[in-house]
């Protein structure tokens, strides 16, 4: 199953949160999100599917939004609830936390808006998900999806020097990703195949990690994070740009 294909790779995970790799996708996810939810009620209801740890919902909880999080890993489960025991009053009243599956997200109640980030590579068949956000959704919502880049498999092993993984990553649909975990990728248009028919309209699309995927991703954050996210973000919905990318952001409004 998909959530025992994710549990194997937690402790990886953890190891990697606030390194290099993972500063850059939060710091560029974050941004994106700042322009999403400026067309977006300022104190709005927030979805957040796949929330692990809580780093954006903790956030978006912090800028005044009422944030439900849900998740299968108990583990990283935790690691938010800590998390979140430091942060004020406020913020604490303003997070709800569910243990269980994403597709049960439309019993949950309708959020302006739901964010599904590096969750749907873990599924066999992300419709059932995909249906589920859709319902989720109020009028006039929005839907944030982070997948892999299915446009662009070849740019990893080809930047890591692993020359006899290019030609075959050409013809993939799903790579082997750092945690050691096998996934799918995805396209723009692949989503929009399913989403199309679930009323749902692409409103924005940025690539994620464009120059920094082939890093080492045990690095510490360096001193030069801040150019590197603005230099990041400077191509990040630029074409050819987001289509080299490493993770692609895709935005749909209902």
């Amino acid at each position: 199953m998909a959530e025992d294909r994710f549990a194997a790779g937690v402790d990886q995970w953890v190891d990697q949160l606030g390194r290099a790799r993972d500063a850059v996708r939060q710091a560029q996810v974050a941004a994106q999100l700042d322009e999403v939810l400026a067309g977006l009620p300022a104190a709005g209801r927030v979805l957040d599917v796949g929330c692990g740890q809580g780093t954006q919902a903790l956030r978006l909880a912090r800028l005044g939004h009422e944030v439900t999080g849900v998740d299968l890993s108990p583990v990283l489960l935790d690691r938010f609830r800590s998390a979140l025991a430091t942060e004020p009053d406020d913020v604490r009243r303003r997070v709800h936390l569910v243990e269980g599956p994403g597709e049960a997200a439309a019993g949950l109640g309708s959020f302006d808006l739901v964010l599904c980030h590096g969750v749907l590579m873990y599924l066999d068949d992300d419709r059932p998900m995909l249906e589920a956000l859709a319902g989720a959704l109020a009028a006039g919502g929005r839907l944030s999806l982070l997948v892999r880049n299915g446009l662009a498999l070849a740019m990893r092993p080809g930047l890591l020097g692993a020359w006899a993984d290019v030609a075959p990553a050409l013809a993939a649909t799903g790579y082997t990703n750092r945690l050691g975990i096998t996934a799918r990728a995805h396209t723009p248009a692949g989503l929009d195949e399913v989403c199309g028919p679930l009323g749902l309209r692409r409103t924005a699309w940025w690539g994620v990690r464009v120059f920094s995927d082939h890093l080492p991703g045990d690095a510490p954050p360096g001193d030069d994070l801040a150019e590197r996210v603005a230099a990041e973000q400077a191509v990040s919905g630029i074409d050819p740009y987001r289509q080299v990318a490493a993770l692609s952001h895709l935005v749909y409004g209902s």
